[in-house]
């Protein structure tokens, strides 16, 4: 499944969907390691069908509120929902296979 580009309305649709796992990637343009993420969650994507990934940039005005109400403080943050319930935050980069470990994917 091809990453999504979230806003807030799209995330809330998103992570209140109880069918499939969803990580969500908070990110900016002018990090580093969000861009070093973007590959590697695409190819999580692509090694777990069932598993919805979504990026939110965080520099758009619409998003900083969204990020804001999640603590986001330090970017990539990402947060995985299973049963439409927060299961876990992480942060920082993390390869495909590390985040695949870490979700119990």
């Amino acid at each position: 499944m091809a990453v999504l580009h979230l806003n807030k309305e799209s995330f809330e649709k998103v992570t209140g969907q109880t069918a499939n796992p969803v990580l969500i990637d908070f990110w900016a343009t002018w990090c580093g390691p969000c861009r070093s993420l973007t590959p590697e969650l695409e190819k999580l994507a692509d090694a777990c069908p069932d598993l919805i990934v979504g990026k939110v940039n965080v520099e758009e005005p619409e998003n900083i509120q969204l990020a804001a109400s999640m603590g986001v403080n330090t970017i990539p943050a990402m947060f995985f929902y299973r049963n439409g319930k927060l299961e876990k935050e992480l942060v920082g980069f993390m390869t495909a296979a590390e985040l695949k470990n870490k979700l119990g994917l």
